[in-house]
Protein backbone atom coordinates (compact mmCIF):
# COMPACT_ATOMS: atom_id res chain seq x y z
CA UNK A 1 0.00 0.00 0.00
CA UNK A 2 2.13 2.89 -1.25
CA UNK A 3 1.29 6.18 0.47
CA UNK A 4 -0.75 4.31 3.06
CA UNK A 5 -0.54 3.58 6.76
CA UNK A 6 -1.07 -0.15 7.44
CA UNK A 7 -3.00 0.51 10.69
CA UNK A 8 -5.18 3.36 9.41
CA UNK A 9 -8.82 2.39 8.93
CA UNK A 10 -9.27 4.99 6.18
CA UNK A 11 -6.19 3.73 4.30
CA UNK A 12 -7.75 0.27 4.46
CA UNK A 13 -10.98 1.61 2.94
CA UNK A 14 -8.98 3.23 0.12
CA UNK A 15 -6.55 0.41 -0.62
CA UNK A 16 -8.24 -2.87 0.43
CA UNK A 17 -10.10 -4.41 -2.52
CA UNK A 18 -12.15 -6.44 0.00
CA UNK A 19 -13.40 -3.37 1.88
CA UNK A 20 -17.16 -3.43 2.36
CA UNK A 21 -17.43 0.36 2.54
CA UNK A 22 -19.65 1.66 -0.26
CA UNK A 23 -17.84 4.46 -2.05
CA UNK A 24 -20.00 7.40 -3.16
CA UNK A 25 -17.15 8.90 -5.19
CA UNK A 26 -13.69 7.89 -6.25
CA UNK A 27 -11.09 9.60 -8.42
CA UNK A 28 -7.30 9.82 -8.63
CA UNK A 29 -7.03 11.97 -5.45
CA UNK A 30 -9.93 11.15 -3.10
CA UNK A 31 -12.73 8.81 -2.13
CA UNK A 32 -16.01 9.63 -0.38
CA UNK A 33 -18.32 7.50 1.72
CA UNK A 34 -21.04 7.80 4.35
CA UNK A 35 -19.94 8.35 7.96
CA UNK A 36 -20.63 5.17 9.98
CA UNK A 37 -22.07 7.29 12.82
CA UNK A 38 -23.91 10.06 10.96
CA UNK A 39 -24.49 13.31 12.85
CA UNK A 40 -26.84 14.89 10.31
CA UNK A 41 -29.51 14.08 7.73
CA UNK A 42 -26.60 13.36 5.34
CA UNK A 43 -23.06 12.98 6.68
CA UNK A 44 -20.34 12.08 4.22
CA UNK A 45 -16.57 11.93 4.57
CA UNK A 46 -14.17 12.83 1.78
CA UNK A 47 -10.63 11.54 2.32
CA UNK A 48 -7.42 11.70 0.31
CA UNK A 49 -6.14 8.41 -1.09
CA UNK A 50 -2.67 9.38 0.09
CA UNK A 51 -2.27 9.17 3.88
CA UNK A 52 -2.20 12.68 5.38
CA UNK A 53 -2.55 12.42 9.18
CA UNK A 54 -4.31 15.70 10.14
CA UNK A 55 -4.93 19.32 9.17
CA UNK A 56 -1.72 20.15 11.07
CA UNK A 57 0.23 18.34 8.35
CA UNK A 58 -1.01 20.75 5.69
CA UNK A 59 1.20 23.67 4.62
CA UNK A 60 0.92 26.76 2.42
CA UNK A 61 1.69 24.72 -0.69
CA UNK A 62 -0.12 24.48 -3.99
CA UNK A 63 -0.54 20.70 -3.62
CA UNK A 64 -2.14 20.95 -0.14
CA UNK A 65 -4.40 23.82 -1.19
CA UNK A 66 -5.39 21.93 -4.34
CA UNK A 67 -6.15 18.75 -2.35
CA UNK A 68 -8.41 20.50 0.20
CA UNK A 69 -10.14 22.48 -2.59
CA UNK A 70 -10.79 19.25 -4.45
CA UNK A 71 -12.09 17.52 -1.31
CA UNK A 72 -14.49 20.42 -0.75
CA UNK A 73 -15.74 20.43 -4.34
CA UNK A 74 -16.40 16.66 -4.19
CA UNK A 75 -18.32 17.08 -0.93
CA UNK A 76 -20.34 19.98 -2.33
CA UNK A 77 -21.16 18.01 -5.47
CA UNK A 78 -22.37 14.99 -3.47
CA UNK A 79 -24.61 17.04 -1.18
CA UNK A 80 -26.01 19.13 -4.04
CA UNK A 81 -27.02 15.86 -5.71
CA UNK A 82 -28.31 14.03 -2.60
CA UNK A 83 -29.72 16.85 -0.45
CA UNK A 84 -30.20 19.96 -2.61
CA UNK A 85 -32.88 21.59 -0.42
CA UNK A 86 -30.85 21.63 2.81
CA UNK A 87 -28.15 23.81 4.37
CA UNK A 88 -24.69 22.32 3.87
CA UNK A 89 -21.66 22.56 6.15
CA UNK A 90 -18.09 21.38 5.52
CA UNK A 91 -15.11 21.11 7.84
CA UNK A 92 -12.37 19.20 9.61
CA UNK A 93 -11.65 18.23 13.20
CA UNK A 94 -8.31 19.49 14.51
CA UNK A 95 -6.11 17.51 16.91
CA UNK A 96 -6.70 16.41 19.57
CA UNK A 97 -10.38 16.28 18.56
CA UNK A 98 -10.03 14.14 15.43
CA UNK A 99 -11.19 10.54 15.80
CA UNK A 100 -9.07 9.07 12.97
CA UNK A 101 -5.55 10.22 12.10
CA UNK A 102 -6.25 10.47 8.38
CA UNK A 103 -7.37 13.80 6.97
CA UNK A 104 -11.13 13.73 6.38
CA UNK A 105 -13.63 16.37 5.39
CA UNK A 106 -17.01 16.17 7.11
CA UNK A 107 -19.83 17.05 4.72
CA UNK A 108 -23.19 17.71 6.37
CA UNK A 109 -26.71 18.26 5.10
CA UNK A 110 -28.22 19.89 8.17
CA UNK A 111 -29.89 19.72 10.64
CA UNK A 112 -27.66 17.84 13.04
CA UNK A 113 -29.34 14.72 14.40
CA UNK A 114 -29.70 14.66 17.31
CA UNK A 115 -29.45 18.43 17.72
CA UNK A 116 -26.81 18.26 20.49
CA UNK A 117 -24.31 16.92 17.91
CA UNK A 118 -23.70 20.55 16.89
CA UNK A 119 -21.36 20.74 19.91
CA UNK A 120 -19.07 18.14 18.36
CA UNK A 121 -18.60 20.37 15.30
CA UNK A 122 -17.86 23.74 16.93
CA UNK A 123 -14.70 25.77 16.67
CA UNK A 124 -12.81 26.12 19.94
CA UNK A 125 -10.67 28.97 18.66
CA UNK A 126 -7.01 28.54 19.66
CA UNK A 127 -7.82 25.16 21.25
CA UNK A 128 -8.78 23.57 17.95
CA UNK A 129 -12.06 21.77 17.66
CA UNK A 130 -13.70 22.00 14.25
CA UNK A 131 -12.45 24.23 11.43
CA UNK A 132 -14.69 25.15 8.53
CA UNK A 133 -13.28 24.07 5.15
CA UNK A 134 -13.18 27.66 3.82
CA UNK A 135 -11.25 28.84 6.88
CA UNK A 136 -8.71 26.03 6.43
CA UNK A 137 -8.31 26.99 2.78
CA UNK A 138 -7.57 30.57 3.85
CA UNK A 139 -4.92 29.30 6.28
CA UNK A 140 -3.13 27.15 3.70
CA UNK A 141 -3.53 29.36 0.61
CA UNK A 142 -0.04 29.65 -0.90
CA UNK A 143 1.26 33.21 -0.50
CA UNK A 144 2.15 33.44 -4.19
CA UNK A 145 -1.08 31.77 -5.29
CA UNK A 146 -3.42 33.35 -7.79
CA UNK A 147 -6.14 30.86 -6.85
Amino acid sequence: MAGANQTCIFCQIVHDPNSTTRLLHTDEKVVAFQDIKPSAQRHYLVIPKEHVPTVRDLRRRDEDYSLVSHMLSVGQELLLKDAPQTIHRFGFHQPPFNSVDHLHLHCFALPFMPRWKVVKYMSLGPFGGFIEAQKLLEKIRPLSSKV
